[in-house]
């Protein structure tokens, strides 16, 4: 049986994102991101293409890297504004039945008491369908505007959010007890008193002595995203990720970290079919491939090369500003985010291969062509880069999500790469097909109260 592929389409909330300058194409919608409706279309597209869920970008801080400013970063919209994720996901789940919600937030944003709040209730109002997609974050002007003087080492913000994630578990896992809320009207009990307990965390970095806020929701712990491949993100994604995204130029390198993955999660107790992962990849489609291919020279007219490095530099932590087009670029180690420095490193870019690079596709492969010309390769990457889906980047908006469920999608499903109903159940349920909760072999079990054993 082939494997069938799982899809996200990639968004902020926010005018531009990953392919930047595309918000000045005459048909681009993406400065409407302040209206519901914007959303509540997008999200009847998704689901009319079977998605499996919507992967929500955020970041806290600006992009003031390169040049020193944000100068740039304003005029093109590099993420900048941008909104509140969450605030999006009851108005989709609205008027959705099935798609998924990956929601991405920073832990240091809130203290992990509140969020676990936060999330119970939107799994309570989305019957299910959310996730989180755990970041540390990686920019100066995020620390800054939150009162420190600097990002946290990398490794030691791991660390912090290895703790964060023990209080959640005891939170979403071990203060209530499935049967707790008896919901008896008669006799005047919605809640079992015995069935319902405190956690107690006293930790290097939090502390935490209270009663979750939240009766159980469908999930309990949302699904767990996670983007990092670094050593120390590995090891992370090892013991908490069930989705992880990947950056990967192309199969090999796809392989490579799926594989590494992988061997991670076993080695942290967990199998190698917990684990979902995603690549990041932009598609351009048409009716034809001449059409595909007219759209991308479109696209780039209106695309912003030096906007894309204005990104990377934020990324890298590099001014690339200071370079003329051919020099040597000095990639050192990188407090902010690793994978984004090693791939530089290791391609040897110049200032000119990284604005060529940048046009269109971010760090992202880029497919051009008809419904079947893409469905091919897709498949190809899962087959020969040994993953299991994608996060699908917007060019202009709504029409690249809408080409791609008009074009690819009927071929993926021709072809058994791709389903043609939604699973019942849960998010969870539907990536994994082993239920709504955390299996056994997730770290988070631990947290589980057991009758006469205590939590």
């Amino acid at each position: 049986m082939k494997k069938q592929i799982l899809l996200n389409a990639f968004n902020m909330n926010s005018v531009g994102h990953i392919n930047h300058g595309l918000w000045a194409h005459p048909r681009d919608q993406s400065h409407r991101y302040k209206s519901l409706d914007y959303w509540t279309s997008l999200a009847a597209t998704l689901e009319k293409g079977l998605f499996d869920g919507i992967f929500l970008a955020d970041i806290i801080g600006v992009y003031d890297v390169y040049r020193g400013s944000v100068e740039l970063t304003l005029r093109e919209s590099i993420q900048l504004p941008v909104n509140d994720p969450l605030l999006l996901v009851s108005a989709m789940a609205a008027v959705t039945k099935n798609l998924g919600f990956g929601i991405t937030v920073n832990l240091n944003s809130d203290e992990p008491y509140l969020f676990a709040r936060r999330m119970s209730t939107l799994d309570h109002l989305t019957d299910g369908r959310v996730g989180w997609n755990i970041v540390t974050g990686y920019l100066d002007s995020a620390a800054r505007a939150l009162g420190q003087d600097a990002q946290a080492e990398h490794d030691s913000r791991y660390d912090r959010a290895d703790e964060y994630m023990d209080v959640l578990y005891k939170l979403w896992e071990g203060s209530w007890d499935d049967d707790a809320v008896v919901l008896d009207k008669a006799n005047r009990v919605f809640a079992d008193p015995s069935k319902v307990r405190p956690i107690a965390h006293e930790g290097r970095f939090y502390r935490s002595h209270g009663y979750h806020l939240a009766e159980p929701s469908l999930q309990r712990t949302p699904v767990l995203y996670q983007a990092g491949t670094s050593g120390r993100g590995r090891k992370f994604a090892a013991r908490h990720a069930e989705c992880v995204f990947v950056t990967a130029t192309d199969k090999a390198a796809a392989k490579a970290a799926s594989r590494a993955l992988r061997q991670e999660a076993l080695e942290a107790g967990r199998r190698p079919e917990d684990m979902k992962i995603f690549v990041g990849i932009t598609v351009i489609t048409g009716e034809t491939a001449r059409h595909a291919e007219d759209r991308h020279r479109e696209y780039l007219q209106h695309a912003s090369p030096e906007a894309g490095l204005a990104h990377f530099s934020a990324s890298t932590g590099i001014d690339f500003s200071r370079y003329e087009l051919d020099d040597q670029i000095t990639y050192g180690t990188s407090n902010a985010i690793q994978s984004a420095t090693q791939l530089a490193k290791q391609r040897g870019w110049t200032k000119r291969q990284l604005l060529a690079e940048l046009a269109v596709g971010g760090r992202y492969p880029v497919i051009v062509g008809d419904g079947s010309m893409v469905a091919a390769e897709l498949a190809n990457w899962i087959d020969e880069g040994e993953i299991d889906g994608f996060n699908l980047t917007r060019t202009v908006v709504p029409e690249s999500y809408e080409d791609f469920v008009a074009h690819v999608v009927p071929v993926l499903q021709e072809q058994g790469r791709y389903k043609t109903a939604y699973e019942a159940g849960s998010l969870r349920q539907k990536l994994f097909g082993l239920g709504d909760r955390l299996p056994v072999s997730h770290p988070a079990v631990q947290a589980r109260f057991r009758r006469g054993g205590g939590s």
